[in-house]
């Protein structure tokens, strides 16, 4: 089991294979600070290799998942000029491209303000659950500045026409419009609602076996970037290493002996 870092911005908490992550700055409706981003970083690094954590959850303390970026920063950066503001912005894309190629499955509940920073993390995720009331916008516009590392994500995730219309308009909408734009997967309508989804959602990740989960999911991101014969080529090989291997040869038995396999037992 890897060993987790020390956090003052987040709670971690590791039950049966999930870690928890719960971003931990409720005064500031869990803005993302320059400490937050180092931290959820230093996380995914700690875990990377790890089997036993099969998914990660990110939700928010106190009623909300993620205001944005902290003004506090960006207040201290303008004191050290352009460069400051060009390593506190790139950062937090590292951690958005960190988070989007995590093995582990990502698992995003989302509550309350869902604004900027907190809207581009829900867009790595590769499950998002959300409160019908939480409120998900891209307010930069507004603020006379740009969504200059969540764009690329939040297009991925939901095209480019309507990021367009979100990012020039800084319109705010809510859980409903999230799952009619296929920003998120589920939304709920009050709290033990989203509980019980959360559950359902993990109990049916533990179906499935890690190793196989983390190439699927490498697999799935990869036909975005790579050419489709040599991905397919690549494929082949990873599906004949999977089958001639532990987790292959566990799934296989166990389908034959009616039993679970042992990673969902």
């Amino acid at each position: 089991m890897a060993e987790l870092p020390n956090c003052q911005t987040l709670l971690l908490e590791q039950v049966e294979g999930v870690l928890y992550v719960t971003l931990n700055r409720p005064d500031s409706r869990n803005a993302m600070s320059l400490a937050m981003v180092e931290e959820l970083r230093a996380v995914l690094r700690a875990v990377r290799g790890d089997q036993a954590v099969r998914a990660l959850v990110l939700r928010g303390a106190e009623g909300h998942f993620c205001a944005g970026g902290d003004i506090k920063d960006m207040a201290g950066a303008r004191a050290k000029g352009g460069d400051a503001y060009r390593e506190l912005n790139r950062a937090f894309g590292s951690l958005l491209e960190e988070a989007q190629y995590a093995p582990q499955v990502l698992v995003a509940v989302l509550e309350g303000a869902v604004l900027g920073g907190g809207f581009g993390l829900a867009c790595v995720s590769d499950i998002a659950i959300t409160h019908q009331g939480a409120k998900f916008g891209l307010p930069e516009t507004s603020l006379g500045i740009l969504p200059a590392q969540i764009a690329p994500f939040v297009v991925k995730r939901i095209g480019l026409t309507q990021t367009r219309r979100l990012a020039l308009t800084a319109a705010r909408f809510d859980g409903a419009e999230a799952l009619r734009l296929g920003l998120v997967h589920f939304s709920e309508a009050d709290d033990q609602a989203v509980v019980d989804r959360l559950a359902e959602c993990l109990q049916q990740i533990r179906q499935c076996a890690p190793g196989a989960n983390a190439a699927t999911k490498a697999l799935l991101l990869a036909t975005e970037t790579e050419n489709l014969g040599s991905l397919l080529d690549h494929a082949a090989g990873q599906f004949a290493e999977a089958v001639l291997g532990g987790e292959g040869m566990e799934g296989t038995m166990a389908f034959v002996q009616k039993r679970k396999p042992k990673w969902a037992e």
